[in-house]
Order: structure tokens, then sequence, then C-alpha cells
């Protein structure tokens, strides 16, 4: 079992940054992957970005690619997302997630189903 918690979100000028946060609870392995998505309003959840618990692999979504990073800290045992170059369009709340059968595939999964816990999200919005 594995409950994560999010925090960080709030309320940016475009062009502006944020760190997201996601601590978790309970046991986390290595070959975990904790992954961030957004949800904007009458929109599916979408993949952000997502890692290995152990820090390596990760992958990101073509629209955060070279703005947003992110990153595991496993003596916290948290993950942070850390955003640069906010746009309008990355207003959304957003969630981390867990895939502990990670094991099973090379790169962390980009897909909600994927994933197996869930925090409750984080609302983050840019002004233009």
């Amino acid at each position: 079992q594995v409950q994560l918690i999010e925090s960080g979100g709030g309320l940016v000028q475009a062009g502006g940054s944020l760190r997201l946060s996601c601590a978790a609870s309970g046991r986390m392995f290595s070959y975990h992957a904790m992954g961030w998505f957004r949800q904007a309003p009458g929109k599916e959840r979408e993949f952000v970005a997502a890692i290995k618990w152990s820090g390596v692999k990760a992958v990101y979504a073509d629209s955060v690619e070279g703005r947003f990073i992110i990153s595991t800290e496993i003596r916290k045992n948290a993950a942070y997302l850390q955003m640069n170059g906010l746009q309008p369009e990355d207003a959304a709340v957003y969630y981390c997630g867990v895939d502990t059968h990670a094991s099973s595939y090379d790169s962390p999964a980009q897909v909600p189903s994927a994933y197996d816990y869930w925090g409750q999200g984080t609302q983050v919005t840019v002004s233009s």
C-alpha cells in the first residue's frame, strides 16, 4: 500500500516556475515508477513525465520536454516536478502516481492505467 500527497501547486504568471512535490508513504522499491499526469477541465488525464524510483529512465511528454524536470529523492521518499516556462496551456490539476509493476518494462509507463496509486492532486493555474 502506498499513499501519495502532492503539494506545490498555485498561481503563477506565464513564463514562471513552480516545483511540485509528491510525498510517498509506504514501501517504495527502485523498480517502481513515479509518474506525473495532469488533467484540465473537460479533458482526459494526460501524461507529463515519469521516472523510475531509483532516479533513472526519465521520460517526458513532448509538450513539456526541455521545460519540466522530474526527479526523486529516495531518502525523503519523495518525487518532484520542476516546471519552468509555464504557459496557460499547462494549467491543470497535477497528479502523481506510482506504478508498482514497472519492473516489467524498461521505461516508465506513460498511460494512467499502468499506475496503481494516486495522490489527490494539486492545482496549477497560469495567468497570461
